[in-house]
């Protein structure tokens, strides 16, 4: 690969200086800017190839800059980089036109392989056409929200299967989980977002009405068809067609989406001629397909035409992490939909949240907080306007035992008043190290890092030389005595 210019544009020295020495070590050439400014002025000095661009800059909005730089070079690649990850971050770096995400601390090897998959990819975009470079279009994020590393993975894989234009996907997962958001977040982020999106309820319509729904019918088809009528495969010309709870429909409709998937031709009821199909068919169901295959009630050939590209989507009860992030994002929400002003939850209501296993997932969730905010008359949400969920009884408000029986994803849950993450990461690395008496690989493996990243933290912290004596500290400071739970450093 040729010499390429990479611009990155972080406020850490440190930082600046890892990546700068691994870009240089590949051959590429580097320039540094700390501020937005100097980015800005490097943009137009430098010309880089490809910008690795912090989320949270000292003088501006790296997401705002991120779309500067779009709007003035919509072909230059940008890698947003950020250890402040908040409720949407990731997806609103992708539909801002982000080409990757990376968070930190980070593994120096993992970023030199997102370099050099989208230098090459750039390159090969340039020999195919280097003056049609496509344009990747802007647009509001959707309803999907979480900043636990299966969403980030979710966010990424949703951006896959819109640039690449994957003609057939597959959602998984159970009742509440989000597939219809996923639907249309693909959709709207996709060259098909000015044609239609349609959906359809296969477990909605009988056998008959389902096949009139999706193809259409002539004229004299059957009695009541008094007129020529287009079916939704022709209504969603260039668009996207989502066959939700594709597990309950019948056999023989099967094997007739199979035929417009393997020939993208179909044929209205009554029709003597194939009509020619351009969409994009994503499928979804909350069923185990692989079972019914296996029973004879899913034809195995459609299954595996429609897995190609699949989606699974984890219950809210493996990925409670992102709970706080979704409260958050739907009391803002309701706020504008019913004009209230609420301003947040209280601790003792999210930690009660956090102890429910939400059968109903995502859905179940918002519903709850929408029946909370309407019977909710001050700001802050607490637990007596929510519905008793089994087993959080003794976390309500007054309860006694507030708090001491946390589950696993509850036991950090971050104060009202706020707290400094970088004292509680230099805090937990000091336990870390003083645990081992100073042996840093241990320390390392103890706090999932790796041991560059270790010995990063520790000169950025000023713990070089720690620990000179065991620490006498067990948990950071957090201000207040009660955060309603401890954030010593596990056993």
């Amino acid at each position: 690969m040729n010499e390429k210019h990479v611009l990155v544009v972080d406020n850490e020295n440190l930082v600046c200086w890892s990546l700068a020495k691994m870009l240089k070590r590949i051959g590429h050439a580097t320039e540094i800017a700390n501020t937005a400014a100097a980015a800005r002025l490097n943009l137009n000095s430098f010309t880089p190839d490809l910008v690795i661009l912090e989320a949270a800059l000292p003088d501006a909005d790296g997401l705002q800059l991120l779309t500067e730089f779009k709007s003035k070079k919509p072909g230059l690649p940008v890698v947003v980089m950020t250890s402040n990850f908040h409720s949407n971050l990731a997806f609103q770096a992708f539909s801002l036109g982000a080409d990757d995400y990376i968070g930190k601390p980070f593994n120096i090897d993992m970023v030199e392989r997102t370099v050099q998959k989208i230098l090459v990819k750039q390159n090969q975009d340039n020999e195919i056409n280097p003056e049609k470079k496509s344009l990747r279009k802007k647009y509001e994020p959707d309803q999907l929200v979480g900043n636990c590393p299966s969403m980030v993975d979710l966010f990424k894989t949703i951006n896959t299967c819109a640039q690449n234009d994957c003609k057939t996907i597959l959602v998984l997962g159970e009742s509440g989980t989000g597939k219809e958001l996923v639907t249309h977040a693909i959709h709207n982020q996709s060259a098909r977002k000015g044609a239609p999106l349609i959906e359809l309820n296969c477990a909605s319509l009988p056998e008959n009405l389902l096949e009139n729904e999706l193809f259409g019918h002539e004229k004299g088809a059957y009695t009541d068809a008094g007129s020529r009528e287009v079916g939704i495969f022709e209504q969603a010309e260039g668009g996207t067609v989502f066959l939700d709870e594709i597990g309950d429909m019948p056999l023989k409709m099967q094997a007739k989406i199979l035929k417009v998937i393997e020939n993208r031709k179909f044929r209205r009821l009554g029709g003597q001629e194939d009509i020619e199909t351009d969409v994009r068919i994503i499928a979804a169901t909350n069923q185990n397909l692989i079972a019914m295959v296996k029973e004879g009630r899913f034809r195995g050939d459609l299954f595996y035409r429609l897995n190609m590209m699949s989606i699974t989507l984890k219950p809210l009860r493996e990925r409670k992490k992102c709970i706080p992030s979704m409260v958050e994002y739907f009391i803002d929400r309701l706020n504008g939909e019913y004009g209230r002003s609420v301003e947040g939850i209280s601790s003792h209501a999210l930690r009660f949240l956090m102890a429910h296993s939400w059968p109903g997932n995502v859905r179940e969730l918002r519903n709850s907080l929408e029946r909370a905010m309407m019977l909710e008359p001050g700001n802050i949400l607490s637990t007596d306007n929510f519905c008793e969920f089994p087993g959080t009884e003794h976390l309500r408000e007054g309860g006694g035992s507030c708090g001491c029986s946390l589950p696993a994803e509850a036991t950090i849950v971050l104060p009202p008043e706020g707290i400094s993450i970088e004292e509680v990461e230099k805090e937990y690395i000091k336990q870390a190290l003083s645990r081992y008496d100073g042996n840093q690989t241990k320390a390392a493996k103890c706090l999932g890092l790796t041991l560059d990243t270790l010995r990063y933290r520790r000169k950025k912290f000023g713990l070089e030389k720690y620990p000179s004596k065991p620490s006498s500290i067990s948990s950071p400071p957090v201000g207040k005595k009660d955060r309603g739970s401890s954030t010593a450093l596990p056993g």
